[in-house]
């Protein structure tokens, strides 16, 4: 099969960073060449589920339907003390450092049984869990931060669907209806079916990522639009809905209807929102790649050590 563009992210360099449509496609062809392991979540009565930004978005998906704890790196140690039966813990982390590494030594400390699901298979936080436990998910080489091969790896290995479907659907269905003034608006508000809820808080993140404070991002399902949340109108915020034809919110020649396939689950939405925020990226100025190489000076001083624009 042809993969153009999982062989762009081979190449390219801090110099041509691609954006997020291009690497949302990579993702999909990933997964269509060499396919997705099984997802192993162990048979905990009670898990709690941890992770940081978007990892911990994907363990809410993940266990959308369980009785879970869920904690991030904030709240993980209050949450874990002030919680009973918590017979273990799923820690998701695409790189397995950063936070993840303390919360794995925290974990092991309280001798709780810990898997980690990770795409990095140096994660530094591996010493602290057991061989058996540690999964590793296929991904691309990506800009720092896009994480799009690695949590949807996860959630297409979680739902099943199948990804040369959705890699499909995105070339027939999406291309056509993808305006091409994009740029004469300075904000975005997206509305989701109610039922994916759970990933609305990943699309503000990657609003956040790429493309704030230059241009913004606000995402509500059908349901929470209905609660003032369009009170003042704006010529300058484009409504992009998602399965729902939107007849009440924003104003009426800024609205886009954004088609999903009928058996669409979390993994269809999220590859077809990241590729309208890439196509969004595409039509203004470079933000993210014009900035992105200072931000990681700046944040590997908080971290303590050297991060890397480019996640290989």
């Amino acid at each position: 099969m042809n993969t153009p563009n999982f062989e762009a992210l081979e190449k390219f360099d801090i110099k041509s960073l691609p954006n997020l449509d291009v690497v949302t496609l990579a993702a999909l062809e990933l997964f269509m060449s060499q396919g997705l392991p099984t997802l192993n979540l162990g048979n905990y009565k009670k898990p709690m589920v941890v992770g940081s930004v978007n990892a911990f978005f994907t363990g809410k998906i993940l266990f959308e339907n369980a009785e879970a704890v869920f904690a991030n790196e904030s709240d993980y140690k209050q949450k874990f003390e002030n919680y009973s039966g918590i017979d273990g813990v799923i820690l998701v982390s695409a790189s397995g450092s950063k936070h993840s590494i303390e919360m794995a030594d925290f974990f092991k400390k309280k001798k709780v049984e810990t898997r980690l699901l990770t795409n990095n298979v140096e994660a530094p936080a591996k010493k602290y869990i057991d061989e058996d436990k540690f999964f590793v998910f296929p991904k691309n080489r990506e800009p720092y931060t896009y994480n799009t091969s690695t949590y949807m790896g996860m959630i297409l290995g979680h739902t099943g669907e199948d990804p040369k479907k959705i890699y499909n659907f995105l070339h027939k269905k999406i291309d056509k209806i993808i305006p091409n003034n994009f740029a004469d608006y300075d904000s975005y508000y997206f509305i989701l079916p109610s039922k994916f809820d759970a990933i609305r808080d990943m699309f503000l993140t990657k609003f956040d990522e790429i493309l704030q404070p230059e241009v913004s991002g606000r995402v509500f399902t059908v349901d929470q639009c209905m609660h003032a949340k369009n009170v003042i109108l704006s010529p300058k915020e484009c409504f992009i809905s998602f399965d729902y034809k939107n007849k009440y919110y924003g104003v009426k020649d800024a609205r886009v209807h954004v088609p999903l396939s009928k058996d669409a689950d979390y993994g269809t939405l999220m590859a077809v929102a990241y590729y309208m925020i890439g196509k969004i990226q595409s039509q203004y100025p470079p933000y993210f790649q014009n900035n992105i190489e200072d931000y990681i000076k700046r944040a590997s001083k908080v971290f303590g050590y050297e991060l890397k624009a480019i996640v290989e």
